[in-house]
């Protein structure tokens, strides 16, 4: 059996997606490129710890799970989350944009002004734009104010996200539209907070950036990885964390969060024995969001 190696995520650079792997192995992701990796036989997925540090009992995680974490390192992670309002002191600028994921999918959320877009693409949003910038907290608020006045959620399932994407309008302004809505709507509110600096609507849009104008229509989605398997397809697209491969049955979505933790050798070696790679089918419609407005 060749050499295992233990996927630590996808990110998302200049050149298009990455995938790490524990010890600083980089693999770059190019459309087009062949995707073919086995899970060992026998193995089983192991906790990734929290912050740079190993889980120190080694826990074993769930197979569906994307956090990859025990309950203890999930927790430790957490707790230093902006996410989680886990650093309410951070001095840093902070910006608040608008998503949208597809047909009725837009949400608000925050991401620090240094990191630029790396968020969105991150999230696998098609558009986005800028809604603010200012101080965390403020930030924060106007989070809370457009989740409470317009009913604007900061969270989407990446399920839903998925199975919308077989539906994504070709014309770039029907793609924007919903978005600039909302974002004509929240720089309108009276309870803006006065920290929070207003940002013009400028819409970006990554359907080309992930490969979404070109891909054909995906068929399903991993739900997990089980020892023995073997994943195999071309990449004929990638948004936010998920890889869309071309197989002999069709377009598959991989979210790469679920290769974490387990023990991986490219395919061929005898580190997979074939297993069966569990797939759920889309359903022909996808969600529509409820009350945006």
């Amino acid at each position: 059996m060749g050499r295992a190696w233990r996927c630590a995520g996808l990110r998302w650079a200049t050149e298009g997606p990455v995938l790490l792997w524990d010890g600083g192995r980089r693999s770059p992701l190019a459309r087009g490129k062949r995707v073919a990796f086995a899970v060992v036989e026998g193995g089983v997925r192991g906790c990734v710890g929290a912050r740079g540090h190993a889980c120190p009992v080694r826990a074993a995680v769930s197979a569906r799970s994307t956090g990859a974490r025990c309950e203890e390192c999930a927790r430790l992670d957490r707790a230093h989350s902006v996410a989680a309002d886990g650093i309410a002191d951070d001095p840093r600028p902070y910006r608040v944009y608008l998503a949208w994921f597809g047909p009725g999918l837009v949400k608000v959320g925050i991401t620090a002004a240094g990191r630029g877009p790396a968020r969105l693409l991150e999230q696998g949003a098609v558009c986005f734009s800028w809604l603010g910038s200012g101080p965390l907290m403020a930030a924060r608020r106007t989070e809370e104010l457009l989740r409470a006045a317009l009913r604007v959620p900061d969270r989407i399932p990446y399920a839903e996200k998925r199975a919308v994407r077989a539906r994504l309008p070709r014309d770039g302004e029907e793609r924007v539209r919903e978005i600039r809505e909302v974002h004509g709507r929240a720089v309108e509110l009276p309870q803006w907070p006065d920290s929070l600096t207003r940002a013009p609507f400028e819409a970006v849009d990554h359907l080309r950036v992930f490969g979404l104008d070109t891909a054909p229509a995906a068929r399903g989605e991993v739900t997990e990885l089980v020892a023995g398997a073997v994943v195999s397809g071309e990449l004929v697209a990638a948004a936010g964390p998920d890889l869309h491969l071309a197989g002999g049955d069709g377009v598959i979505v991989l979210d790469t969060r679920l290769m974490r933790g387990w023990e991986l050798v490219p395919a061929g070696s005898e580190g997979g024995s074939g297993a069966r790679l569990p797939v759920r089918e889309f359903r022909e419609e996808g969600h529509a969001q409820d009350g945006l407005f």
